[in-house]
């Protein structure tokens, strides 16, 4: 039994749901090493390729389309590495839906024989900002805008009205894309404003909290609180909040009073949700495992508010291709099989976060030694549950030919993938003495990582970057890098890089697709982490392993200096970019 979250008494009223899929049962208990299966085990295996068959049907792609899907062909198994990554199995099963989806959609546009650019781009799909200011489209059973391409870092919602009628509180939901065996969709963030308490207290309070048809409601979250957590660095519920001026005898102090306007404003940062009323940072919530803010479609605002407005900026927006003066120095220039090259760079990104690829293109990328072609780039994405935002994926994988696409929906947990398929394109789709990892936030100065890799002139067994050699798993539940002792047992980490640059040898990447192809890698959803445990069982095996430490990968923004700065916007990207070809030098714009 599970409460149904978009009921009027979301605390009463309850539905029944059928939560899990037949077809994916038998993953929920696996109890024997791939390496000594039992025949049941096998069928189980069997069962799991039919799951997934449909993503790997031969089609008739363009041969710069097919390149786009090199690792994602040679993946075909990855569903049986869902142990210990979660949201796997519905990561691959939700990317079947959207790919069949996206499939039909290429198809008709190819049957109608219409130039694909004047119909990707007649008007904008993803829309930078938007807004409702017209009282009339704000009714009394509340109201929801549409957010067409999800939400990235830097987004904000903000909405303007009066608390009103008898009790003044209202909520406000970020709700994600629903699925068909699914009645509702998830609750990504639940954001609820109570002025007249409720079965806790008698005073205002905040309720945060989140909602899965899987998992029913989650942990509230409430304000006033004593918890110190902090998300982004800021405070989870200010102490502001319930606290009394003894000096004036006033009220204690709460953001929203019955009668009065108000401004919230709800900001998306990299860690969590950020709500500030009339200017002031007033709550904070991190995000949850698989919800998170690229899945939001919609913003749903119900009670007692009089609304003036709702306002959504700084949405994920693609450049239109009429628009862009510097497209072919953008375009990659496609890379025969097995090309030999000194390093290759496989860089994270999320299927909406189009402007940081384009911040990427226009920077780092343009590097001599990318343009000649002796360094490789590529960006691995996985699919979105919004077709919208596939199909502009799509248009831009066949514009710029630097995505590798992920046969998975991209959820935080399942990065880890992403690394083993970085490490298959850059031993089997080239040939590269040097596989880096990096993100699509992070600057990366090329010339810095090769100059040092080439000085250290190590060709075997390398591992190159900021080098953590004593961390130990988080243990704390509320840490955004929890790890429980049945993910995790042991008491600390073998040596590691930090995630937003690193760099390994040929031999190492090669090991990790070797081991994936023979289905015995140790899955572990801290990607950079699991390279050191991947590193450290090859030492096991005889490998002779070296670590260089790089203190200029600042995993954590900018230093002057810096071979990778990370944490940078696009906006920072262009600048750092500017400074480093009008002075020579590198430093930092913030």
């Amino acid at each position: 039994m599970f409460k149904n979250p978009f009921s009027n008494n979301s605390l009463q009223q309850r539905i029944f749901v059928n939560t899990i899929d037949p077809r994916l049962k038998w993953v929920q208990q696996p109890t024997v090493s791939p390496a000594i299966q039992s025949p049941e085990a096998v069928n189980q295996v069997v069962v799991a390729d039919e799951l997934v068959s449909g993503l790997f049907l031969d089609r008739n792609f363009s041969s710069e389309v097919q390149s786009s899907l090199f690792t994602w062909n040679e993946m075909k198994h990855i569903v049986n590495y869902s142990k210990g990554l979660p949201n796997a199995l519905e990561a691959v099963r939700e990317a079947r839906i959207a790919w069949d989806n996206l499939m039909d959609i290429v198809a008709k546009k190819q049957q109608i024989e219409v130039n694909e650019s004047s119909v990707d781009h007649k008007g904008k799909q993803c829309p930078y900002f938007l807004s409702k200011m017209d009282t009339k489209d704000f009714g009394d059973k509340g109201y929801k805008l549409r957010i067409p391409c999800g939400l990235i870092q830097g987004s904000a919602i903000t909405i303007i009205g009066i608390p009103n009628g008898l009790s003044g509180s209202f909520r406000i939901d970020l709700t994600g894309e629903s699925v068909p065996e699914e009645p509702n969709p998830p609750i990504v963030l639940h954001y609820n404003v109570r002025l007249q308490g409720d079965k806790v207290t008698e005073d205002p309070v905040i309720v945060q909290n989140t909602w899965t048809t899987a998992q029913d409601w989650g942990e509230e979250e409430r304000c006033p609180s004593r918890n110190n957590k902090k998300v982004d660095d800021l405070k989870q519920c200010s102490e502001k909040i319930g606290k009394r001026d003894n000096r004036t005898r006033s009220k204690p102090y709460f953001p929203f009073k019955l009668g009065y306007l108000s401004v919230t404003t709800l900001r998306v940062g990299e860690e969590g949700f950020h709500m500030t009323v009339d200017g002031k940072q007033i709550t904070s919530f991190a995000y949850r495992e698989g919800l998170e803010p690229w899945l939001v479609n919609e913003v749903r605002i119900f009670g007692d508010i009089n609304l003036t407005s709702v306002l959504a900026s700084g949405l994920p927006t693609s450049e239109d291709l009429e628009h862009i003066d510097d497209l072919d120095a953008l375009r990659t220039v496609p890379l025969p099989l097995h090309r030999p090259l000194d390093l290759f760079i496989g860089v994270f990104s999320t299927a909406n976060n189009f402007k940081r690829r384009m911040a990427v293109r226009r920077t780092w990328m343009q590097y001599p030694a990318v343009k000649s072609g002796t360094v490789a780039v590529r960006f691995f994405a996985g699919l979105h549950k919004n077709q919208i935002v596939n199909e502009e994926l799509w248009s831009e994988i066949k514009t710029y030919g630097d995505i590798q696409l992920m046969p998975f929906v991209d959820y935080y947990g399942l990065i880890t993938w992403k690394t083993i398929a970085i490490c298959i394109f850059g031993t089997e789709a080239v040939s590269a003495k040097y596989v880096m990892k990096t993100d699509d936030d992070a600057f990366v100065r090329v010339d810095e990582v090769l100059g040092t890799i080439s000085k250290e002139n190590v060709k075997h067994g390398l591992l190159y970057g900021l080098i953590n050699y004593d961390a130990q798993p988080h243990r704390n539940a509320d840490s955004k890098w929890y790890i429980s002792p049945e993910e995790y047992p042991e008491k600390t980490y073998p040596p590691w890089a930090h995630g937003p640059g690193y760099v390994v040898s040929n031999d190492i990447a090669k090991a990790v697709y070797t081991k994936h192809k023979e289905r015995s890698l140790r899955m572990f959803k801290l990607e950079d982490v699991a390279m050191g445990i991947w590193i450290a069982e090859m030492k096991k095996e005889g490998f002779k392993v070296y670590y260089k430490d790089e203190k200029r990968v600042y995993n954590e923004g900018c230093n002057d200096g810096f071979v990778v700065a990370h944490y940078q916007s696009p906006r920072e990207m262009l600048c750092l970019w500017q400074k480093l070809q009008a002075e020579g030098v590198a430093k930092c714009c913030n």
